[in-house]
């Protein structure tokens, strides 16, 4: 196990949600699944209490701890992507595997955590300022899914 790692509350489905990341993200796979030694408040012994696994190269464990604890926007993967294809086969992923939409970027997987699904371009134009920052962040303010056609023509005024 790494030194450092995330580790992410899910209700019962960590060990799907890291099957459903390690097919849908490179450089992502599960790792050991761990059984509960005993019963815990919302799960019985031999049920799977740990998972680990790896989401585009950053080291996680998935922690069944039940319901009490919801994911909210204050914690979400970021993954870059190189063009339009990468963007929408990640960004359709979540979304049509009962995830749901959101702003700018960003969705939420069907176990509620965020992503955000970010062009390199996006990202780029952000960091050069000035007018190319206020045009490429204006056109991703009316974006659900980042549209990289759209952004290229905001950079380019």
């Amino acid at each position: 196990m790494a030194k450092n790692t995330v580790c992410i509350w899910y209700d019962h489905d960590a060990e799907a949600a890291a099957r459903f990341y390690a097919a849908t993200f490179p450089d992502s796979s599960v790792g050991a699944v761990i059984p509960a030694p005993g019963d815990y408040p919302d799960g019985k012994a031999g049920d799977t209490i740990v998972v680990e696994f790896i989401v585009a190269g950053v080291p996680c464990i998935g922690l069944n701890g039940g319901p009490h604890f919801k994911h909210n926007e204050a914690f979400s993967f970021q993954i870059a992507t190189d063009d339009q294809e990468e963007t929408d086969r990640y960004w359709n992923a979540i979304v049509s595997n009962g995830g749901q939409e959101s702003e700018c970027g960003w969705c939420k997987d069907k176990w509620g955590v965020s992503w955000q699904i970010t062009p390199r371009v996006l990202t780029e134009a952000l960091a050069t300022g000035g007018d190319t920052a206020r045009r490429a962040f204006a056109a991703m303010m009316s974006m659900k899914k980042i549209d990289v056609a759209a952004i290229d023509a905001a950079i380019r005024g």
